[in-house]
Parts: structure tokens; C-alpha cells; sequence
């Protein structure tokens, strides 16, 4: 019988997953397919996965904490951050999961010595990477429009500041991890304080991927080296198919043919 997976976003008509995973299926030969699914409401995450009858699936904005309120059962590091981007059904339960940190970690291995990250944005995205990089012993900022987010970052011991009172310093990593420029021209704060953030910084990253944003394209005028989340998106990808099948196709062949799906 074949598997169905799905990614749930909004919006989710951009999303690269179908390409990336029916591509290991298609030429693992694995029995299964994977499809989009547009959700405006989180709360009905765990009724529409049921109904139609996914074996498993991605979730993407603005859904990941929600995510994390549908499933059953909650696994690993999703458990620590409350933020789940990967579900699969076990029996008649969802178990969930987060293959977003440890796939940001792969993309940035080739920036050398981070030690002060900057975030921007105060989502699911940011709250996974900001608990993986104090994993790893870094120094995490946090920026975000407004207070009313912040309290889980000021609970982990990252200095957590909303536009108004953000005191400017030098970093090594500036990361959005908002939607900003994902679907429109916005920038993920006022112009000149990404300006101002940018002069400061020796890399760039954003979440966002196959997308030139406004965020990336100040990065691109001041010469600084950036990165898409084109990369994070792969790495997550692979491990988002080992748990969809079990560990039953090797590694090495997921994110190979994941890897190829991007010249389609």
C-alpha cells in the first residue's frame, strides 16, 4: 500500500518538499508519495492530517508550535523546544520530532569561528536554532518586533531585545528567521537597523530559500558572505525521510537524490 506525506504551511505553494522526497522515493523505489497541503489554522493540523490519511508529514510556517500541541507523543530535542517540524504515525498516534536545528548546524559548518549568533524573529525557527546554539556554547541575541515572545529566550540566558530597545554590538552569524520577504518585499526590521545590524556582522543566513529576499539582498550590497536556507532545508530533509521510512533506505542515497532534486 502506498505511504502519503505532506507538508502543511501557509504559505505553502513554494515549498521545494514534494520535489525533494519524491525524488528519493521515485529512484530509491520506495512505495510512497508526497504532496503540499495549504492550512490558514494550525488548531486543525491533527484533524486534516488524519483525514487524509498521511503516513507522515513537514510542517513549515506558521505552524511548528502548533505542531507540537497535535501530536501524541513528542520525541528527542522537538520536546525541549516545544516546536515540532516533523510528524510520523505510529499505530494511531502522531510522534514529533524537530530535524530543523541539527539541519541549520550542517549549513553553517562551512562559516568559520561563530561564536555570537544574532536571531531575528522570534518563532519556531528561532526558538530550535537558539536552544541548539546554546547546546553548542554560543553566545545567542535575539531580536524581535515586539516583547511578547521573548520570555522563553530570556529563560534560556540569550539577551532578548524588541526593536526599540535593542543595544547594536558585533556578531559573527545574523540569522532571519522570520517570514519577511518569503512572500512580499518586507524586511524582518526597520531598514536602518538592518542596515546598522549588517555593518556589524561577518556572516549572514536566512531561513528563507530559492528566494533572493530584501534581507539577503543588503547582505549581497555590503559584500558580506550569506547563505539561503536552501542548505538547512536539504539537511532536514534527509533526516525528515529516515524517520518517514524507518531507516530503510541509506542515508548516503536520501541525500543524494534529495541533493539532485534541486537541479529540477
Amino acid at each position: 500500500m502506498k505511504k502519503l506525506f505532506s507538508i502543511f504551511g501557509d504559505p505553502v505553494s513554494h515549498s521545494r518538499s514534494p520535489l525533494m522526497h519524491n525524488s528519493v522515493f521515485t529512484h530509491l523505489h520506495y512505495n510512497a508519495c508526497y504532496t503540499r497541503t495549504h492550512l490558514e489554522d494550525g488548531t486543525k493540523l491533527k484533524e486534516t492530517f488524519l483525514a487524509l490519511g498521511l503516513s507522515g508529514a513537514n510542517i513549515t510556517v506558521p505552524h511548528k508550535e502548533a505542531a507540537f500541541h497535535a501530536c501524541d507523543e513528542v520525541r528527542g530535542f522537538a520536546n525541549k523546544v516545544g516546536v515540532v517540524n516533523t510528524i510520523i504515525k505510529e499505530g494511531s498516534k502522531l510522534i514529533g520530532y524537530n530535524t530543523d536545528a541539527d539541519g541549520f548546524i550542517y549549513a553553517i559548518e562551512k562559516f568559520h569561528n561563530i561564536r555570537t549568533i544574532l536571531i531575528i524573529g522570534a518563532g519556531g525557527t528561532a526558538k530550535a536554532l537558539a536552544t541548539k546554539f546554546i547546546e553548542h556554547n554560543l553566545n545567542i541575541i535575539v531580536l524581535n518586533r515586539s516583547d511578547s515572545r521573548l520570555a522563553y529566550f530570556k529563560e534560556l540566558s540569550c539577551s532578548a531585545y524588541n526593536w526599540s530597545d535593542f543595544k547594536l554590538s558585533s556578531y559573527d552569524l545574523v540569522v532571519n528567521t522570520t517570514s519577511a520577504g518569503l512572500k512580499d518585499e518586507e524586511l524582518p526590521a526597520p531598514k536602518k537597523l538592518i542596515e546598522s545590524i549588517l555593518d556589524n556582522t561577518t556572516y549572514v543566513a536566512d531561513a528563507i530559500y530559492g528566494k533572493m529576499t530584501p534581507f539577503l539582498k543588503i547582505a549581497h550590497k555590503k559584500n558580506i558572505e550569506y547563505k539561503d536556507g536552501a542548505d538547512m532545508l536539504l539537511a532536514q530533509g534527509v533526516l525528515a525521510n529516515e524517520l518517514f521510512t524507518h531507516k530503510e533506505l541509506d542515508k548516503k542515497n536520501i541525500q543524494k537524490w534529495m541533493q539532485h532534486s534541486f537541479q529540477l
